[in-house]
């Protein structure tokens, strides 16, 4: 260490208590950062796959012009042989092929318009939480059965119960009158009214013959365990899929609106952040200013001697630097050890067990650690301290030893 340094040090120390209470602010600005940056992260992972989990899935093979227009005609060939064969060559058993029309459902006393979702019934549980939020009932057995599964705010508006019949009418493929008569055998209560109001689904295979589909789907639906997996598994789709009338579309073209709601929740959060740095940066520049007017006439005598404006500069800048680099060494360790501590026995806030059930997801919060969400906050932190400490170096380049050296 030269001599600069070992000044800095011992200077830093000549008011041990003013130091520790600086670089304490420093440590937990970094610490909370460091643990809600990995709270936000993680809670994002959470939000996408409750989301996706309810319908969409990670990714979705279906025909080039379904998303942007969701139309009958617009189908994947020969879907459930499709799906078996994906399955098949890359693995991934949570893929399900699904075909959606609308029609009139009637009941013996009201009648609704609703969409008609066939789905697989042994894969669909696989892909969706849907089946497993069956609260009267049970879901769907059999690919070809006559029954269907409704949302607990449609069951009430058409006022039907488990073992009451639908009748529905509606449109085919090919134009035709779809009609059928099928028996209720589960009521799904999610939770989410909205939800509850539209669903209403039945075994794909029956839903073909139903609608004319001649074996067509819309999509076929896929869920992968990471989200870092889902571009991999898009192109190896992709790749498998030769119809060119086919695309494979990942979550974020499914549902465009998710990322933005992330990007804006991301932008408050982060406003928040940039405020809490503001102030453990006023921390560091009143701690430095003080120190340095209190050293006036030190600085004045190492002036007289020979010592210039620049070597003072650098000297305070230095003392500045010893303190972030302490407090972001500390906070970043103590925002860690919190991290891995909640990321393995999860965040627990009081009643958010029984909502988060509704959706069939677990009651606790995990934050997910990472290199960024460690160095991101603590790096601000100290740049922002450096800045802070620019400005009482500054005041030493406009000091005059003679009058330094009077000041008391």
């Amino acid at each position: 260490m030269n001599v600069t340094g070992r000044l800095a040090w011992r200077n830093l120390w000549r008011h041990r208590r003013r130091t520790w209470l600086t670089v304490g602010a420093m440590v937990f600005c970094n610490a909370l950062l460091v643990f809600m940056i990995s709270f936000q992260f993680g809670s994002y992972g959470m939000m996408i796959d409750a989301t996706l989990s309810i319908m969409t899935g990670h990714l979705q093979v279906q025909h080039k012009n379904y998303n942007a227009d969701p139309r009958m005609r617009y189908t994947v060939p020969d879907g459930l042989s499709l799906a078996r064969q994906l399955r098949q060559q890359t693995g991934l058993e949570s893929m399900a092929a699904r075909g959606t029309a609308f029609a009139l459902a009637s009941s013996a006393e009201r009648s609704f318009g609703i969409q008609i979702t066939g789905v697989e019934p042994d894969h669909e549980p696989l892909v969706s939480n849907l089946p497993g939020l069956v609260r009267q009932g049970r879901y769907l057995e059999g690919l070809t059965t006559e029954e269907i599964v409704v949302g607990s705010v449609l069951a009430r508006n058409l006022k039907v119960e488990v073992g009451d019949e639908l009748t529905f009418l509606g449109s085919g493929r090919d134009g035709s009158f779809a009609a059928g008569i099928v028996t209720v055998v589960g009521i799904i209560n999610s939770g989410n009214a909205d939800l509850d109001r539209v669903i209403a689904q039945v075994p794909l295979g029956y839903f073909q013959d139903s609608f004319a589909m001649g074996g067509a789907v819309h999509n076929i639906a896929a869920w992968v365990e990471d989200l870092a997996a889902v571009q991999p598994m898009k192109k190896r789709l992709q790749a498998l899929v030769a119809d060119p009338d086919l695309v494979v579309l990942d979550w974020d073209q499914l549902q465009p609106g998710l990322r933005q709601a992330i990007t804006a929740d991301i932008t408050s959060g982060f406003v928040m952040y940039a405020v809490l740095i503001v102030l453990v940066a006023f921390s560091v520049l009143n701690t430095q200013l003080m120190s340095v007017l209190e050293r006036t006439r030190e600085f004045g005598v190492m002036m007289s001697l020979g010592l210039r404006p620049g070597t003072l500069g650098r000297l305070v800048l230095l003392e500045t630097a010893v303190m972030s680099l302490l407090g972001l060494v500390l906070g970043a360790l103590l925002g860690i050890v919190i991290t891995l501590y909640f990321q393995v026995y999860g965040f627990y806030i009081p009643g958010m067990e029984e909502a988060m059930a509704q959706y069939n997801l677990p009651g606790r919060l995990y934050p997910h650690i990472s290199l960024l969400s460690v160095i991101l906050g603590p790096s601000v932190v100290f740049i922002g301290g450096m800045l802070a400490a620019i400005y009482p170096s500054l005041r030493l380049y406009r000091l005059e030893p003679v009058q330094a050296m009077r000041a008391a």
